[in-house]
């Protein structure tokens, strides 16, 4: 079974940023989407399907921390990857505490950053199948107490 590549989400307030490092994502071939700011974020994971969040920590309006905070409140198992400047390490890693994937120092190398999505991606789909077998195995559960009684 071939993997398709995850669909992600850019979120930076920086737009330079986001307009070059999504043209590099999808010369990789990854379906990229991005945004200016946490509430665009937040709108956007409510109405498309988003495997990895590339998230800034420091931005104008919701921080990259409370906007992780808000994701992961969505239930959804929406990997993140932190983006931090030096001087916000302490916030990445109370991000990490909050559930992010993992943290990237800006500017961060291009390689690196693929690698890490991909093992974010990797992550996400592994549960997604431990997810879809549980729930197979409780239907099956269900239906075979039907078929017994």
């Amino acid at each position: 079974m071939s993997q398709s590549l995850p669909k992600l989400l850019l979120v930076d307030d920086e737009e330079r940023f986001r307009t070059t490092m999504s043209k590099r994502l999808n010369e990789k071939g990854y379906e990229v989407a991005d945004v200016g700011s946490g509430m665009e974020a937040l709108d956007y994971i409510r109405s498309h399907p988003v495997d990895v969040v590339i998230l800034d920590i420091k931005m104008p309006g919701l921080s990259g921390v409370e906007t992780l905070a808000e994701i992961q409140k969505l239930g959804l198992g929406i990997e993140v990857l932190l983006l931090t400047g030096h001087a916000t390490v302490p916030t990445a890693i109370e991000g990490m505490r909050l559930g992010a994937h993992d943290y990237l120092m800006k500017p961060c190398e291009f390689d690196h950053l693929v690698q890490k999505i991909d093992e974010a991606a990797k992550i996400r789909r592994e549960r997604q199948e431990r997810l879809r077998k549980a729930e197979e195995r409780a239907l099956l559960d269900k239906m075979e107490k039907r078929w017994t009684r």
